[in-house]
């Protein structure tokens, strides 16, 4: 009888370590972002987002000089000048913009637009997945990992037509659709970059025909105010 209580011990010794073992698999399944980005003389230089905060130095009317965080309709608000857009701009671009609006008071202005600190990256996660909502990342995340995140797929999604809706440069929405299902996830992923900052992951539960019907119906009327501001920063309908 001994025996057989240390036999039983050890039993459920193994399996609470093989219990152990697969929760220690899961966790680093759950926080592995893929390989890190890759950076280059080449990469497009960084754009402002809702969040961020910019310092801008007016360095020939030093009293005038702030740190502001952008507001979420995209716009900073700085003395003698109405609000300016920042959101969508890089460093530079942001500069010259408020080097135009000064020079209707200062004789010449001399401005330096320096990025302070940057807003946390967000995606929206929704249609067909266990727990729709905002996700935060802060590592390359790929569009599985953000479903993952959400509670992976319902057994109602339509996986061979995932949706991302992207903002690219100059306000423009741009929809990719994507196949997750297994075993054309790698070959997808493989076409697909590393999600954005506000990008959006949709998984429709039927067969989409008409996609920019679609992303007026159900993607925008889905998304929290955050994201809608963020779609139409310009007055915009997209």
């Amino acid at each position: 009888m001994a025996r057989s209580a240390i036999a039983a011990f050890a039993l459920m010794v193994a399996v609470g370590f093989a219990g152990c073992a697969t929760m220690a698999r899961a966790q680093i399944h759950d926080t592995s972002y893929g390989p890190p980005a890759s950076f280059s003389a080449q990469t497009a230089p960084y754009r402002f987002y809702p969040g961020d905060a910019v310092e801008v130095s007016i360095l020939s009317a030093p009293e005038l000089s702030r740190t502001v965080t952008i507001a979420p309709d995209g716009r900073i608000d700085l003395p003698l000048i109405e609000p300016i857009m920042a959101a969508d701009q890089t460093a530079e671009e942001l500069r010259d913009a408020l080097l135009a609006a000064y020079s209707r008071d200062l004789r010449v202005p001399e401005i330096e637009v320096t990025p302070s600190e940057y807003g946390s990256n967000q995606i929206f996660v929704g249609g067909e997945v266990a727990r729709p909502g905002v996700y935060e990342f802060r590592a390359p995340l790929d569009m599985l990992q953000a479903v993952t995140l959400a509670g992976g797929f319902t057994n109602a999604s339509r996986r061979q037509q995932v949706v991302i809706v992207s903002r690219v440069p100059g306000g423009e929405r741009e929809v990719t659709i994507v196949d997750l299902r297994d075993p054309a996830v790698r070959e997808a992923l493989q076409r697909t970059p590393t999600l954005r900052r506000y990008d959006v992951i949709y998984v429709p539960r039927t067969r989409i025909s008409n996609w920019n019907l679609f992303v007026q119906q159900y993607i925008r009327d889905a998304l929290p105010i955050n994201f809608s501001l963020f779609y139409d920063l310009k007055g915009n309908s997209n």
